[in-house]
């Protein structure tokens, strides 16, 4: 007897933990914090896609490490101050029924840049707040990036053991899933490709070589997260360039990132989150309807390790037909949960599955509002 295909809404279970649907929250940055300190706006903004009927909720990128974000005002999770603020919000989104998810980042070149409302793709120099940013190598993003240090066998163990610690942080505050970002031109993801990790040691090279540091970052997140409780990384599955004269090697490509699935998943890695592109202002990237789609399909085919699909996801249908077909576990949604926090429970109204809206909203939601009285006419009456 055939079995019964998953569907956007059916229940994913990983280690103790079961999400209620396959639609997650994907991490959006808000550069919106002092210290890193999450406050009213991180909130209000994950508590009501929680309330909005969303199976997982991550955060947006925590940074393990002050020189480890992107701006000034990126969420952290590199000190204890940072846990109580963070329990308030995952407590609140189980409360709702959804999984409290923490991304835990490392922005390394990409680092010390200004809001992008401020002073858009503007490093901020250390003089005015800003920070020495580290890779890798010492070759910068763009011209205006900061020039970053390139970490030594000292600097890589301070950036794994500041994630240790955030990860240590994270189960503290509540959360009961972890992602490791591997993507976007962020500190793992420069590793991994050639046009950023330039190293001729054993960090560098082959993918073999340029995957040593990520592997060993996800290791230890890994043995430091409980064992009950699952891990997930991001990885950009292309740089989206191409070879040429000007980038003889080109960039990290699908089929390398199909080997490095292969060995995320020895890591004990519960899902690989699957995006793109971030790492060179020279991409050319095709977008359009689930652009990202067919590398989630293709790395959770041929590394046997389940997936995340995002970008461009925006209907019901497309983020069914997703699951459904099995090319990917779980959809992602940024954007689209953006607009409408509450795109859900509209889901499960379009694909006639079990939704249920808040008490609060029950009746306006349902279209079962019972009309207002008009006021007495009080005049002459008094």
């Amino acid at each position: 007897m055939a079995s019964i295909p998953n569907h956007l809404f059916s229940p994913l279970a990983q280690r103790s933990v079961t999400f209620p649907n396959r639609i997650a929250v994907s991490p959006m940055c808000q550069y919106s914090y002092d210290d890193g300190i999450a406050n009213d706006w991180l909130f209000v903004h994950l508590g009501s896609r929680a309330v909005g009927g969303s199976g997982i909720v991550f955060t947006e990128a925590a940074a393990v490490s002050p020189e480890g974000r992107i701006t000034p005002g990126d969420l952290g999770i590199w000190s204890d101050a940072h846990i109580a603020p963070l329990a308030r919000v995952a407590s609140f989104v189980k409360e709702h029924g959804a999984v409290p998810g923490v991304q835990l980042a490392h922005a390394g070149r990409k680092a010390s840049m200004a809001k992008p409302w401020d002073t858009p793709m503007q490093a901020v120099p250390v003089a005015e707040g800003g920070w020495q940013p580290v890779g890798p190598s010492t070759n910068a993003f763009a011209e205006s990036y900061a020039t970053p240090a390139a970490l030594d066998r000292a600097g890589m163990d301070k950036v794994i053991a500041d994630f240790v610690a955030a990860a240590q942080r994270a189960v503290s505050a509540g959360f009961l899933l972890a992602e490791v970002h591997c993507a976007h031109g962020y500190l793992m993801h420069e590793f991994l490709s050639p046009i950023s990790n330039l190293r001729t040691d054993e960090y560098g090279g082959s993918l073999e070589n340029r995957a040593r540091f990520p592997l060993e970052v996800i290791r230890a997140v890994r043995e430091a997260f409980p064992a009950e409780l699952p891990v997930w990384v991001r990885i950009s599955a292309t740089d989206w360039v191409e070879p040429s004269p000007e980038v003889p090697s080109g960039g990290l490509t699908v089929d390398d990132s199909v080997a490095f699935a292969k060995l995320v998943s020895k890591e004990g890695i519960d899902l690989i989150d699957c995006s793109s592109g971030g790492n060179d202002p020279r991409q050319q990237i095709p977008v359009g309807a689930g652009y990202q789609v067919a590398f989630a399909e293709r790395i959770r085919r041929e590394a046997g390790i389940p997936t995340g699909a995002v970008g461009m996801i925006t209907s019901p249908e497309q983020a069914d037909q997703i699951v459904r077909t099995e090319q990917a576990d779980v959809v992602l949604l940024a954007r689209e949960l953006l607009r409408n926090p509450y795109w859900p429970l509209h889901a499960a109204e379009v694909l006639h599955k079990p939704g249920a809206w808040p008490v609060q909203y029950e009746r306006a939601a349902s279209g079962k509002v019972e009309r207002r009285q008009p006021l007495p006419d009080l005049a002459g009456k008094r």
